[in-house]
């Protein structure tokens, strides 16, 4: 791809984001204009869309000006890139692609798409010569891609893709400079990517590898020391097969330390490393004869207890005494309960004759459940410490303490005593909750006096992420889930383990996922039980907005001052059920959404309704008029006045279909028809119906309209006395007809048009009827009368774009007129024509797309694949998913007949063709089957 600018333009992804403009380096931008860059180029020649694009620059704080802001990045970024470029052209590297965005770059301006070129040659070249090209690509790096840039989960995964492309390329080349004795040549990239892998076994294997041949087996020694106590320290393992075999080969045998058992596997414990390293940490210093103390603190559910289980059976397996306390909720337990079990855990470690006499001092009331005397409960605690300090000396012990948020005083008290006075080879491990409930005011000084401790350390265990939810699906559904169900799951359950194992055990039993699991319900039902009403009633009007909520709406909703409602969700925080919105003072969130739909699905229909209809009040007095109006009006019912209902929902598909999201604004639509009719509302009805007559043609063409729609749309239009809407129905109608090949139909309301249009005055009835006459002339065969009456009706049209509808059926006289001109013989006036329509609306999708279509059946019909082919690609790029079938149909077969008759794939273009016109064109019959199928004739005898 060569410049249109002439200028040298050069850019680096591989490391930090650099860009160079004849050979003056440029400034990217403010960071998240920059961060936008280096994604594209992460993806060099595949979309993003805006959507995507959205999610990664603002995750989960996305303003509302996303998309603006968005675009402005892209225009100063191709202005940055190719300055000569016209304001709203599309540029040679930075392009709109469909609902999205791509850069398109060749090896020479982007170091990317160079380093994969250079891999592409090594991988299929000769060895002798695939060395030097896997230096040559390994030297285009100089750091982690898009370094400084990535957050987020999602970015950094796309620049850990390209890091991890790196990485396994520098293990190739290794494998082959060893191999060739060159190994000093990889040597400075494998140590990059060891600075930027530190963990990664197969790099620093092959680094050891090429030291070692390169002459420096200390330095190769001591590296795989280093990384092997960097593996232990930071996750806990030994070496894998990779650095085992480096090091056997840098080592005689007699020199090798005697291998250690092997550790039984764990029982698959998803994720948790840090925490589950640290964790060692602590027993590791009591098997050496230290103590070690640690908290553990997350949500209910986030998986404290299992990463405790899995620590103490690593002690077990180690020789240490582990003993467990489980404080029970409520008041129902004897006081001290943990410690009954976690002592006589310890005593019975002993000879026989020693519990004897441990049973006959002060302990004896502690081990058995019943309440122990206040009296003496110094020495009591004193009893508990020397106890356990006999058993240390031993074996190493290791007290677990679960639910330390239900413990009560005294087993607060001894729990703290223990701690500060803990004899030497033992470990203490406890875990709480950090809310649902918060930690009470006992907790709290245990806690705080704990910090102070050395060696103390608190572990804050948080939610799962994607690749752990994937596999924790995959645990309990025995199949690998797709990113799309993984997406799903992370956002319901937020990534606690205990939601995510529910919801994959539903998705087991093939409902789908789509319900709550009733483990889940019983949780959330516990937790909302203890609210007092007027929090419980907030609750569920919180629930009914949505995962997120603004504190104004749910405050105007509720009938609450701002203060006294954000007072009642601070409350709700220790409850584990909401909590402020990251990055948004103005906001709070469900915690989980499936707390949230727990919450929602237990609200009968009648309150519901009701609550609802507060909720839409709230928004028009609170906030911007949005789709949400319309939601929360629906699903009030009958409560709701139906005009107000009617005209949420009209204005709600008018913003879906500017945004191109047709099938949404389709359901409101027909809802709002329905509810119009059934009240009577005869001008809100005929406003659905219009809106929903383009919407249809935008999806599939006038053909795909409903014909019942269309009629009652011109008798209510009548009815009203509009007589200019009622013409917009009646040609509505005739191009259902005309586009299904109805001739005999389409024949007789285009007469009637004509007749009409000759009677009137107004010029959109002119117009129209000038517009279908001539379309049937041509139909039926009489291109000359097809011209003309189109040619009159050029400039009628133009100024009247009062909405979609007109709008969208005025739009077809430009291109029709065009069409009729290169059929008529005037190929060059066509192409003009067609070049003027194409500059009139820039990049907005529909009209790109009805350009294009028309545009390339021109072309094909003159025989000028190349205007079809560039037509095609672009009527293609703006509408990549088939939004807009019919319309959508004609660029790609105009591709597909381009391909062919220029020798490119014939037989593979033809069947494409083929599979197309069945698609969209044959049933039922389209305008243009004629067309294609003689066109598609051609395709096939190229190919013969």
């Amino acid at each position: 791809m060569a410049a249109t600018t002439g200028e040298d333009l050069r850019l680096q992804v591989l490391g930090p984001l650099r860009v160079w403009r004849d050979g003056v380096e440029l400034d990217a931008g403010p960071r998240q204009q920059a961060y936008v860059l280096a994604v594209l180029l992460a993806r060099a020649g595949k979309p993003t869309s805006v959507a995507e694009l959205v999610d990664l620059v603002w995750a989960d704080d996305v303003p509302a000006s996303a998309a603006n802001i968005l675009q402005k990045y892209v225009g100063t970024l191709r202005r940055l890139l190719e300055p000569a470029v016209p304001a709203r052209a599309n540029g040679s590297y930075l392009r709109r692609h469909g609902s999205g965005y791509l850069f398109a770059a060749d090896p020479d301006r982007l170091d990317l798409v160079q380093f994969r070129e250079l891999l592409a040659a090594a991988r299929s070249a000769a060895p002798d010569t695939a060395l030097d090209s896997y230096i040559r690509a390994l030297g285009l790096w100089h750091g982690s891609a898009g370094q400084g840039l990535a957050h987020g989960p999602a970015g950094m995964s796309i620049f850990a893709a390209l890091d991890a492309e790196f990485l396994d390329a520098c293990v190739a080349a290794a494998d082959l400079a060893v191999l060739r004795g060159q190994p000093g040549r990889v040597l400075p990239p494998l140590r990059l990517a060891a600075r930027m892998a530190p963990l990664h076994e197969g790099v620093h294997a092959s680094l050891a590898n090429a030291l070692a041949g390169a002459g420096q087996p200390a330095e190769a020694l001591a590296l795989l020391r280093t990384v092997r106590a960097r593996l232990a320290e930071d996750l806990g393992i030994e070496p894998g097969p990779a650095l085992v075999a480096a090091y056997r080969r840098l080592t005689p045998a007699r020199q090798r330390p005697r291998p250690s058992p092997a550790e039984p596997p764990s029982d698959h414990l998803i994720g948790r490393t840090e925490e589950l390293a640290l964790l060692r940490r602590t027993v590791e210093a009591a098997l050496a004869g230290d103590t070690g103390l640690a908290l553990v603190q997350g949500e209910p559910g986030v998986g404290k207890t299992r990463l405790l289980e899995e620590v103490a059976a690593e002690a077990e397996r180690s020789g240490a005494l582990v003993a467990w306390g489980r404080c029970l909720e409520g008041n129902g337990a004897p006081s001290m309960w943990p410690w009954v079990q976690a002592v006589g855990a310890v005593v019975d470690a002993l000879s026989p004759e020693a519990r004897e006499r441990w049973r006959a001092t002060e302990l004896g009331p502690l081990l058995q459940p019943a309440t122990v005397p206040v009296s003496g409960r110094f020495h009591l605690l004193e009893q508990v410490v020397a106890i356990v300090g006999e058993v240390s000396r031993q074996r190493p012990v290791v007290l677990l303490v679960d639910d330390l948020q239900w413990a009560d005083a005294a087993s607060l008290e001894l729990f703290n005593h223990l701690v500060a006075r803990q004899p030497s080879r033992t470990a203490v491990l406890a875990a709480f909750r950090s809310c649902a409930p918060a930690p009470g005011p006992g907790l709290g000084q245990v806690l705080a006096a704990a910090s102070r401790l050395p060696g103390h350390r608190r572990i804050q265990l948080g939610p799962l992420g994607p690749s752990e939810v994937a596999e924790l699906v995959r645990g309990e559904t025995g199949q690998h889930p797709d990113s799309r169900i993984t997406h799903e799951v992370l956002a319901r359950t937020g990534g606690n383990a205990f939601f995510v194992r529910e919801l994959s055990r539903l998705l087991a039993t093939g409902d789908g996922g789509a319900g709550v699991p009733a483990t889940v319900q019983d949780v959330v039902r516990g937790r909302v039980a203890v609210l007092a009403d007027g929090t419980r009633n907030l609750l569920r009007i919180a629930a009914l907005i949505g995962r997120e909520f603004e504190i104004a709406l749910l405050a105007g909703s509720a009938g609450l001052d701002v203060e006294t409602c954000l007072g009642l969700l601070e409350s709700l925080e220790g409850h584990g059920i909401v909590e402020p919105s990251p990055g948004n003072p103005y906001s709070y969130r469900f915690t989980h959404d499936l707390v949230r739909e727990s919450i929602a699905g237990d609200i009968s229909p009648r309150p519901a309704a009701r609550l609802h209809l507060r909720i839409g009040d709230a928004i028009e007095r609170t906030a911007v008029r949005d789709e949400r109006l319309a939601y929360h009006l629906w699903s009030a019912g009958p409560i709701a006045e139906p005009a107000r209902t009617v005209s949420a929902l009209i204005h709600a598909a008018r913003r879906a279909a500017a945004k191109a999201a047709c099938d949404a604004a389709a359901g409101q639509l027909e809802k709002a028809t329905r509810l119009a009719r059934a009240a009577g509302l005869a001008d809100l009805e005929l406003s659905a119906l219009s809106l929903l007559t383009a919407v249809d043609g935008m999806r599939e063409g006038y053909y795909g309209a409903a014909q019942h729609n269309l009629e009652r749309a011109e008798k209510l239009a009548r009815q009203l006395g509009r007589e200019r809407d009622a013409a917009d129905f009646l040609f509505s109608r005739w191009v259902a007809h005309a586009q299904g090949i109805e001739l005999g139909r389409a024949g007789r309301l285009a007469a009637r048009l004509l007749e009409t249009g000759e009677a009137s005055t107004d010029p959109i009835a002119q117009a129209y009827g000038r517009y279908a006459w001539g379309i049937h002339q041509w139909q039926i065969g009489n291109i000359g009368e097809a011209h003309r009456n189109l040619s009159r009706t050029a400039s009628m049209l133009e100024a009247h774009t009062e909405d979609q509808l007109r709008r969208d059926l005025t739009m077809l006289g430009p291109v029709m007129l065009a069409l009729m001109t290169a059929l008529h013989g005037d190929v060059p006036g066509a192409r003009a024509l067609l070049d003027t329509i194409e500059g009139a609306d820039g990049d907005e999708p529909y009209v790109v797309t009805v350009w294009a279509a028309f545009s390339v059946t021109a072309a094909a019909l003159a025989g000028d694949p190349e205007w079809a082919l560039r037509v095609a690609r672009r009527g293609i790029a703006v509408d990549s998913d088939f939004s807009f079938g019919y319309f959508g149909g004609y660029q790609r077969l105009a591709q597909c007949w381009g391909r062919a008759v220029t020798g490119q794939d014939p037989s593979g273009a033809a069947v494409e063709a083929e599979r197309i016109i069945a698609m969209v064109l044959e049933d039922p019959p389209r305008s243009g089957l004629a067309a294609w199928c003689a066109l598609l004739g051609e395709m096939w005898l190229v190919s013969c």
